[in-house]
């Protein structure tokens, strides 16, 4: 669905251009990147491709962008490796821990420009950076109306809330896929609100084109929704202690409970708290300064943070076929905590 660059003017200077990385997983060629050109070629891309290491990933020339697969993944870490999804676009986490800079964006290989009414083309980037740079109060600000977090269009201050965008264990080897934003929304979402960082849901929307199949992702969820009836209660009711003054603690401790209350639901669990620790080891390896500033680290008190800081943002995508829009209700209805 590739197409001439927009016709846009960019800004002399694009909001954040040396402080934010574009994160994108994917197993095909970035011929999409066409369509955001004018948006996204002056930032940093990083690009996580699942699956077949050997296969070669085509990105359009001009676009400034690192590229990872599963090898480069097991080099850097190691053993720890072990905590990156295979074959799921869980994988895009990997980005975040590997980046340097304060700010991300992630999106999805099917996903394009959307319109407003006026059929004036969306800058869904830009309008993510402006809502990072403006307060959110209270805890959850919605900017639009009812609608679900979704990881396929999603920006985040990696500096304050970084070590907990863990999209787990999901994919080969794993009882469930495509889990992986629900569960670093439901964690991230619980670490906001202990240390009193704010998070916006709706606009911007993007146009989501879905490339895999629904009747195939159902098959591949239907343990997901069944847990659903586990994970609800246990993110409504976790709390953490005082003393997790840190995005790392908090996550630690998380897994913890984790561990001790959905470890009894299945055994997947124990080994999805396993992973958590096991994230948290290797983010603060790749990122020791940050690792060093989180052991001593206070938060503000939380009515002053919720005022401070907008640390994510994130919206569903439009969404194309009745098929589709059905399945993503059924997990969009258990979103809000």
């Amino acid at each position: 669905m590739a197409r001439a660059p927009a016709s846009v003017s960019p800004a002399s200077t694009p909001l954040l251009k040396d402080e934010l990385d574009i994160v994108i997983p994917t197993i095909i060629n970035l011929d999409f990147l066409e369509m955001w050109r004018s948006f996204f070629q002056p930032y940093h891309l990083i690009i996580v491709q699942d699956g077949d290491p050997s296969k070669v990933i085509k990105v359009p020339e001009g676009f400034d962008y690192e590229l990872y697969n599963r090898n480069d993944i097991n080099k850097i870490l190691g053993p720890k490796a072990s905590c990156i999804s295979f074959k799921d676009s869980a994988c895009r986490c990997f980005g975040y821990m590997v980046s340097k800079k304060k700010y991300i964006y992630t999106i999805d290989d099917d996903c394009f420009v959307a319109k407003d009414p006026t059929g004036k083309e969306i800058n869904a980037l830009e309008q993510h950076i402006k809502n990072l740079l403006s307060p959110s109060s209270p805890f959850f600000f919605n900017t639009l109306g009812p609608s679900s977090p979704c990881g396929m269009n999603l920006a985040f201050d990696r500096e304050l809330i970084g070590p907990a965008m863990y999209f787990g264990l999901m994919g080969d080897g794993q009882p469930i896929w495509r889990y992986d934003d629900m569960w670093a929304g439901w964690c991230t979402k619980v670490i906001c609100d202990h240390l009193g960082l704010g998070v916006k849901t709706g606009l911007p929307y993007i146009w989501h084109s879905k490339a895999s199949n629904p009747f195939v992702n159902l098959k591949k969820e239907y343990k997901d929704i069944y847990w659903q009836e586990e994970l609800i209660p246990f993110f409504q009711s976790v709390a953490l202690p005082m003393d997790c003054t840190s995005v790392q603690k908090c996550y630690l401790e998380l897994s913890k409970q984790v561990k001790a209350k959905l470890g009894k639901v299945d055994d997947y669990f124990n080994k999805l708290a396993d992973a958590m620790i096991t994230w948290i080891e290797a983010w603060d390896e790749l990122n020791p300064s940050a690792a060093s500033t989180a052991a001593c680290q206070n938060y503000p008190m939380v009515a002053q943070s919720r005022q401070k800081y907008s640390i994510i943002t994130h919206t569903s995508p439009l969404i194309i076929g009745i098929c589709i829009t059905i399945i993503i209700l059924l997990r969009s209805s258990f979103l809000f905590i």
